[in-house]
């Protein structure tokens, strides 16, 4: 339950400045078609550049379509765990998918990570307030790190779950390499679930590819899902570069 009159605040996947720096350029382009017409044509793109951002923003948004919360829940539909022991959030934002965690396995004790880079509006502090106004303070904690080289030993967890974070690591060239940092760290026998924009071929390869590469580093019952199929997400953000390559691994650790 969350304190009344306070909101849990977990960020928008579409950060303002997506919006504003293309409704700039449009702008500015625009005028300058005062004096070519050319220059009008491309600030007419970038103006529709901003308002597509405009519409996806409050699509992905909770006072929207919510999608954001929707592509979360389907990493949380995918966890098949008793929720006994240690689980891990890479990636965790602002803590929205560690809140769903602790909420949906109340024995369980939940770790988030996260860079928080200054390229979004996330932070340590924000998620600790989060937990807290969620009720899941005191089983919840928070540390800062790369997804690329968990600051965690080897076998330290029993779940290890991560929603579109890989693709953003910029110090992980490979960013398989993610995948397999997120294997070291959990258990033999414990349970991932990891959605990425998978379908990225540049990154990840064919699904194929993943699939044998992740069971060659201790991965079993391996599935690639799809879930950039689900129902909820509409077509018009189903392009490359929002969410229409996304899917998702899950399996456990031999």
């Amino acid at each position: 339950m969350t304190t009344m009159g306070q909101e849990l605040d977990f960020g928008h996947w579409v950060p303002g400045k997506m919006m504003v720096i293309p409704a700039v350029i449009g702008l500015v382009l625009a005028a300058l078609g005062l004096v070519h017409w050319g220059f009008l044509i491309a600030g007419f793109v970038f103006l529709l550049i901003a308002v597509y951002m405009v519409a996806a923003r409050r699509m992905f948004s909770a006072q929207g379509q919510n999608i954001e919360d929707s592509v979360r829940e389907l990493v949380v539909e995918h966890v098949d765990w008793q929720g006994q022991g240690k689980a891990l959030d890479i990636g965790c934002g602002n803590g929205p998918l560690v809140v769903k965690l602790a909420r949906q396995f109340p024995e369980a004790e939940v770790v988030g990570l996260d860079f928080w880079g200054k390229d979004w509006d996330y932070s340590m502090q924000v998620c600790e307030e989060n937990a807290r106004l969620a009720g899941v303070a005191e089983r919840v904690s928070f540390r800062q790190g790369s997804a690329s080289a968990l600051p965690f030993e080897d076998a330290s967890f029993d779940l290890v779950v991560s929603n579109l974070t890989f693709h953003e690591v910029q110090d992980a060239k490979d960013k398989r390499d993610c995948i397999q940092e997120a294997l070291r760290v959990l258990k033999p026998g414990g349970v991932f679930v990891l959605q990425d924009l998978l379908l990225l071929r540049s990154y990840y390869g064919t699904p194929e590819e993943l699939l044998e590469t992740v069971q060659e580093w201790g991965g079993c019952d391996v599935e690639f899902i799809r879930t950039c199929d689900a129902p909820f997400i509409p077509a018009v953000v189903k392009l490359p570069f929002m969410i229409g390559t996304l899917a998702l691994l899950r399996g456990r650790k031999d």
